[in-house]
């Protein structure tokens, strides 16, 4: 549910420019940047590519691979962060006005491993950067970009394990929130202009150890920006995206109050078939979670497994992670800990019978987010 993801990046910062809500100018954030309050007309392909206006930025994909009997899950996020807008025009290759982070992520279902990765950089001397013009964005050879045909998404990273894949909407961009503007919290500023690419046909290679795989599956990506940061009574978030088996995929977001209590803004999107887009508030469905599991690394304990019901949709469904440790401990600079992972979707009504696939987000489990 990405607002939630620029709180991430805000704890990444290790910069002489704070994150968070300071004293606004009338239409920004006080530093150059510009608050996602205002309507927003989203054009594509513009949309994909970076949008240097906002503080924070993030390209989050997601997806379920195959080869053969093996799966997996993959997630490749990469942010931007805008420290100060003024030093662009500094003389300096090395000022630091941008900074970039990516986290990586595979689930290997069979051998029950998860294995992550992540890297930091400044944007100077083409060793990492966002165009403004077109979707491109990089850390060394970590890499998204939009393909001469407009339309597929290819991703490109190297580490523990490699990926090289392309991905071809299915749908147009689903846009979340009124106006083009998904609102997190109550006030100026916690905001975003959020879309999602919902079911990408995804193929490619694989590489996993010594194993070369050809691949196929799904994926989902998210792109959000902004300026703005959670409302300080708000001390986490359950983000899910679902995507059914019928064609009909599911965004939800549970903003979770330091008083126990649910943010009543929290909210959802389901995207039909066709692609049109219905607006979910809180009241339209709900959460609850099955079971839990605690870390062995971090000591946090996370919900694992959930019942989400929409009955005004004819939903009512169980998620189960194929893999209970996906927990993220990142620490380039920030420490941040959270659980990313793949799940099962099942049709709870109808005996369990497997329905759809997904990914979950949780934050907030493992101690409070720096920052907040």
């Amino acid at each position: 549910m990405n607002v939630l993801r620029r709180t991430l990046l805000a704890c990444a910062l290790a910069a002489p420019v704070a994150f968070g809500v300071a004293l606004a100018a009338e239409s920004g954030d006080g530093a150059g940047f510009l608050w996602a309050d205002a309507p927003w007309r989203f054009e594509f392909p513009r949309d994909h590519a970076s949008h240097p206006a906002f503080r924070t930025e993030w390209w989050y994909y997601t997806g379920h691979l195959a080869s053969n009997a093996r799966h997996f899950g993959y997630q490749l996020t990469l942010f931007r962060v805008g420290l100060d807008r003024g030093r662009r025009a500094g003389e300096s290759a090395w000022a630091p006005h941008t900074m970039m982070f990516a986290h990586l992520a595979l689930t290997d279902e069979a051998s029950q491993r998860f294995t992550f990765a992540e890297r930091t950089s400044r944007v100077a001397l083409d060793l990492a950067g966002a165009d403004s013009t077109r979707e491109r964005v990089w850390i060394g050879d970590w890499s998204a970009w939009l393909d001469a045909d407009g339309t597929t998404q290819r991703l490109h990273a190297r580490d523990a394990f490699a990926l090289d894949l392309a991905l071809r909407p299915a749908k147009p961009p689903a846009i979340h929130g009124r106006d083009g503007v998904s609102r997190k919290g109550p006030g100026l500023g916690h905001t975003s202009h959020y879309y999602s690419l919902t079911r990408l046909n995804t193929s490619g290679t694989l590489v996993v150890g010594d194993d070369t795989l050809d691949v196929r599956g799904l994926s989902w990506m998210d792109h959000e920006f902004g300026s703005g940061a959670l409302a300080p009574n708000q001390r986490g978030w359950d983000w899910f995206s679902i995507q059914l088996d019928d064609g009909r995929e599911l965004m939800l977001y549970v903003l979770r109050l330091a008083d126990g209590g649910v943010e009543p803004l929290s909210s959802g999107t389901l995207v039909e078939r066709d692609g049109r887009t219905r607006p979910l508030a809180l009241r339209d469905f709900s959460v609850r979670a099955l079971s839990s599991w605690t870390s062995p690394a971090s000591g946090g304990r996370y919900p694992s497994g959930w019942r989400v019901a929409a009955p005004a949709l004819g939903l009512d469904l169980t998620l189960e992670p194929t893999v209970r440790d996906q927990e993220l401990r990142t620490g380039a600079g920030h420490g941040i800990v959270y659980w990313e992972g793949s799940v099962r979707v099942r049709d709870a009504a109808r005996g369990g019978r497997p329905v759809g696939r997904g990914y979950v987000e949780l934050t907030g489990y493992a101690g409070p987010l720096p920052g907040l």
